[in-house]
């Protein structure tokens, strides 16, 4: 600092000047520690108006996909469900085939296949409280006669939507058994067999329409993580940088206030000239 400067006791300009330093420096500091709080580069739009666009639309794009994601879930769940509901109709339609096999004896007497026909109705009617029983959240997933379809939106857009088509069975599917005689119960034998089939099939479909949602929920994980990844590289603090800036700026500060003491003092020295 020169001496004309030190005798400019009015004004102080030196002082001045550290204070604003000082200023300009804690102003950073305080930015860097909010970065490092919030672990946010940006943390207001100023701070990146452009980086503060996208990163939002891409924070929109992670919600909706993690949206799908769980909408793939349920829709998982909702087959598994329906796949049980077979299973254990398909269960039954074995046991049913047991049964009718038993009754094609001819030695059997019409007390025996009597009974054998009344263990045959009560599993057609259990077949049914199964349909009956198949619900998700007071939907029906089971609709006898009838398919039932049903939507799940599973992607970020507009028009992802994964259409699951249920194919329903009860008794009526099953059709007439009746095992009163050896010969309606060798007719009866290849009722049951093509009920298996046709239940078998409607297993398959739900099978693969899981091995399509298992891929579906694949793609939607790498899609979030990936998408996060970008965002967080636009919006997200590098707290190594940030760490190192501030160490920095605490050096820059302790000597901003070092000189702002010194040029504090300087009027005292020059005054100690004249006494």
């Amino acid at each position: 600092m020169a001496f004309g400067e030190l005798t400019r006791i009015g004004s102080n300009l030196g002082a001045a000047q550290s204070l604003r330093s000082l200023k300009l420096i804690n102003g950073r500091i305080g930015e860097i520690q909010s970065r490092l709080s919030t672990g946010k580069r940006i943390v207001r739009v100023q701070d990146d108006t452009a980086g503060y666009q996208i990163a939002k639309g891409l924070e929109s794009r992670v919600r909706g996909l993690k949206q799908a994601f769980d909408n793939v879930g349920t829709a998982k769940n909702v087959l598994n469900v329906s796949e049980s509901n077979h299973e254990a109709q398909m269960s039954l339609l074995l046991s049913i085939k047991d049964k009718v096999s038993q009754a094609s004896d001819e030695a059997l007497t019409s007390t025996q296949t009597s009974a054998i026909q009344n263990q045959i109705d009560a599993m057609l009617t259990e077949i049914d409280d199964l349909k009956d029983s198949a619900q998700w959240q007071g939907t029906a997933l089971n609709g006898g006669s009838s398919p039932i379809s049903l939507t799940f939106h599973v992607g970020d857009g507009a028009d992802d939507n994964f259409t699951v088509t249920l194919n329903g069975f009860d008794s009526s599917t099953v059709g007439l058994i009746e095992v009163s005689s050896t010969a309606s119960a060798l007719i009866a034998i290849g009722t049951v067999e093509t009920a298996i089939d046709t239940l078998a099939s409607g297993i398959q479909a739900v099978g693969n329409y899981q091995i399509r949602l298992g891929s579906k929920e694949g793609m939607l994980s790498d899609s979030i993580m990936n998408t996060e990844a970008a965002r967080s590289r636009i919006e997200d603090a590098d707290f190594a940088i940030e760490q190192m800036e501030a160490l920095k700026l605490q050096v820059m500060q302790q000597t901003s206030m070092t000189a702002f003491t010194q040029a504090n003092s300087a009027p005292q020295l020059v005054l100690s000239l004249f006494r």
